[in-house]
């Protein structure tokens, strides 16, 4: 009942993620990336909390299985004469079965490589793209700068022009009045 109600929840999960998604899709282009993150980071999260609930329930099948066999085992009963004095142990079965167990294994391996895979990729877009903001801010800012050095240095320059413009104007109208006059 446990299990059930937790597998529920898992999935109820994975449905909330869903539309999660499709909002994250939604938001400005500014916040989409980080919020599509954290969604991905979510599904991969609940994935790991699915296969640690199958893990456990293939251990509990296991054990029962195992339980149930040895109560079969000391149930029967067994006479001198008995034809039927051989225990059933099938060691092919065993081996298949191990041998599928090892299989989802691998299966859960390779599913939990693909989405740390899929995160990592996701990760260096948002990282290739907040490189390229950052240089074309830095660039920005650097012509900026260019610029108002420029800015400075010309109306440092100016500044002089004007005060050099003044004082021969002023020399020349005070030589004009000492030689009309």
């Amino acid at each position: 009942v446990v299990e059930n109600e937790i597998q529920a929840r898992i999935d109820n999960i994975f449905g909330n993620l869903e539309r999660l998604e499709i909002l994250s899709s939604k938001e400005p282009p500014n916040k989409r990336q980080n919020a599509k993150l954290r969604v991905d980071q979510l599904k991969y999260d609940v994935q790991h909390l699915q296969t640690a609930l199958r893990n456990f329930q293939h251990r509990r099948y296991i054990r029962e299985q195992q339980e149930r066999q040895r109560e079969e085992l000391l149930a029967r009963t067994f006479t001198t004469n008995d034809s039927a004095t051989t225990i059933p142990i099938d060691e092919t079965l065993q081996f298949n079965e191990s041998l599928q167990s090892a299989h989802r294994g691998m299966d859960d391996l390779i599913g939990s490589g693909t989405n740390i895979l899929q995160g990592l990729r996701d990760q260096r877009v948002t990282l290739k793209g907040t490189h390229k903001k950052i240089l074309d801010v830095a660039n920005m800012l650097g012509l900026s700068n260019t610029v108002m050095r420029l800015i400075e240095k010309r109306a440092f320059q100016d500044k002089y022009f004007m005060i050099g413009g003044m004082i021969l104007t002023c020399v020349i109208m005070f030589l004009v009045v000492q030689y009309l006059t």
